[in-house]
């Protein structure tokens, strides 16, 4: 069984489309401090944040972090899936508001606004994509304030941008070995019907969605948590090898304490898109204080494992180990921030 998940999760589209970063992480390598945030904003799970006190800034967060006063300016950005915007136009403009403030918060922030990039081939097609963008800056309240709009052109294509700020960073670079890994996922949703994406957002009331994702600025302000990611296309596993990619380190995830659905398969789990999910990576003593905090939201949160040092991610079931990925053989992203313990 094992076995056969991890073959799964290791061919699926969703992990395999995190190599793209390696190009851009190939070319911004080199910039240096700010430069270097700033132009890797466009690659969105590729972004940049502060490297250790002294060091340049390193990328591969879900924002660029940029120093600002006593706290971060946030910039992040999100393309949406063609096939996706094809299929359900109204949800993927929905989407591109929502996963773009879900980045922000996943780093400890709040979000100020959006602008947007939308082409469309005729009015028609861009009507629905506009309604649903409207409903998720009312509900989340992130206003749209600017971007660029076209209903002439060949194709249609959408991607949004957003800026935010953060007074204490949750980053992809401070796990460590001992950390226990927590994930919590807003379970009150169900599966859309074509794509791999959990929809626990719109119907829902927006002082609930807000409250509940206040839950990672107010971890982060209170020391609690320094270190996770915003669960994105790759799903639970993806994103933990994200993690821990960047952290140069390595990981146990036990798929039987994932949270998930009643009726919803564990492999197609592990892949899924929630629309409130984060994986984080904390000191053991304060896991308690962490998962009580999901729980007053009535978020469902679990332990689901362990980081150590080996840079391999193997995954844990009924028993039995499989290693999904070896890091230092097999690079994912390519952003991994040397001298990482």
């Amino acid at each position: 069984m094992l076995g056969g998940i991890a073959a799964e999760l290791r061919g699926a589209i969703g992990i395999l489309a995190k190599r793209d970063v390696q190009i851009p992480a190939r070319y911004l390598s080199g910039e240096p401090g700010a430069a270097g945030a700033a132009l890797a904003a466009s690659a969105g799970d590729a972004a940049a944040a502060p490297g250790p006190v002294g060091l340049p800034a390193a990328l591969g967060d879900d924002c660029a972090a940029i120093p600002d006063g006593d706290g971060y300016l946030l910039l992040a950005a999100e393309g949406i899936w063609p096939a996706f915007l094809e299929g359900d136009p109204r949800f993927a403009g929905y989407s591109a508001v929502m996963v773009n403030v879900s980045d922000i918060y996943a780093m400890g922030g709040r979000p100020i606004a959006v602008v947007d990039v939308v082409w469309g081939t005729s009015p028609g097609a861009l009507e629905p994509v506009w309604e649903g963008m409207v409903a998720a800056s009312r509900a989340y309240g992130v206003p749209i304030v600017g971007g660029h709009t076209s209903a002439r052109s060949p194709y249609n294509a959408l991607a949004v941008a957003i800026a935010g700020r953060a007074r204490r960073l949750i980053t992809s670079f401070a796990a460590r070995p001992g950390d226990v890994l927590v994930a919590a996922i807003d379970l009150r949703g169900r599966m859309h019907a074509e794509h791999p994406f959990w929809n626990a957002s719109t119907g829902t009331d927006p002082a609930r969605l807000r409250g509940d994702l206040e839950v990672l600025p107010a971890l982060a302000e209170a020391g609690l948590c320094d270190a996770g990611k915003d669960i994105s296309m790759g799903g639970v596993a993806g994103t933990l090898l994200m993690l821990l990619e960047t952290s140069r380190a390595g990981a146990v995830l036990d798929l039987e304490a994932v949270p998930r659905p009643r009726d919803v398969p564990l492999a197609r789990w592990l892949l899924a898109f929630p629309s409130y999910g984060f994986l984080l990576s904390v000191r053991p003593a304060v896991a308690g204080d962490v998962l009580s905090a999901f729980a007053r939201r009535g978020i469902a949160s679990a332990a689901v494992g362990a980081v150590d040092g080996s840079r391999r991610l193997t995954l844990q079931a009924a028993g039995e180990r499989q290693t999904l990925w070896d890091l230092s053989a097999e690079p994912l992203t390519g952003l991994a921030r040397e001298g990482a313990r």
